[in-house]
């Protein structure tokens, strides 16, 4: 699915957190989203998400335009994930994760669950209660909980935050077959700048809640005459363009 983000704003009393942005992402691509901490990355997915409402500005999903009225037929194909939104700290993996295959209305849920699980690692976890995993496992049920429903649309907030190197590898390879294996839109917020060069098409650089630069990760670094987008990152949000 195509998603086209059309001078979007998002105010929060006097205080500007997210302007004018403008930015498509092609359908099936991967783009990554980046910044420094408060510059409005998670404030522009939780618009995107309809957990924010934003200001001013419009949101098209295949050249339509998304508003509260048509936004539930849209969240059925949409998932999320990020390790900072805590799952249910006294439901089993297992449990949480039916729960949220039921509310997306999967059919087979039990097949479903097996499925993300084995896929993930995740299979002998299933029966231990979520407030009792470590940060590891509890970014890969979050993860899993943001494909239970196959979606078109995925967005991932710092999907291997806090996880050890090993696991990382773990969960960068799995989002990689994913993509070549599931026709999936994919937007990637991430600090992670070796993640982002191996995952995504393009890059939107963002600081204090504007696009300040986009392009490919190598048409980002030879612009800026850097070795790799980390030291490209660094210079751009330094300012020292």
């Amino acid at each position: 699915m195509n998603i086209e983000i059309r001078n979007l704003n998002k105010n929060f009393g006097k205080t500007q957190a997210v302007k004018n942005l403008n930015f498509v992402i092609k359908e099936f691509k991967t783009i990554g989203l980046l910044g420094p901490n408060g510059c409005g990355k998670t404030t522009t997915i939780g618009m995107l998400l309809g957990l924010i409402e934003p200001s001013s500005g419009e949101i098209l999903i295949d050249g339509k335009k998304i508003i509260k009225s048509n936004f539930i037929n849209i969240l059925s194909k949409m998932n999320f994930a990020s390790p900072y939104i805590e799952l249910p700290k006294k439901l089993t993996v297992e449990q949480n994760l039916e729960v949220y295959a039921r509310l997306y209305g999967i059919k087979n849920v039990t097949s479903q669950v097996e499925k993300v699980s084995s896929d993930l690692g995740l299979t002998s976890y299933l029966k231990k209660k979520s407030g009792e995993l470590s940060s590891g496992q509890k970014n890969r049920v979050a993860l899993a909980k943001s494909l239970i429903n196959d979606p078109e649309i995925l967005f991932l907030d710092e999907p291997t935050a806090s996880l050890d190197p090993d696991i990382g590898d773990f969960v960068r390879e799995y989002l990689e077959n994913y993509k070549l294996k599931n026709k999936v839109t994919v937007l990637l917020a991430s600090h992670n700048m070796s993640e982002v060069e191996r995952l995504c098409d393009e890059v939107i650089m963002m600081k204090s809640g504007s696009i300040i630069d986009k392009g490919t990760c190598s048409d980002l670094i030879k612009r800026h005459g850097r070795q790799n987008l980390e030291e490209t990152f660094l210079k751009i949000v330094r300012n020292n363009i």
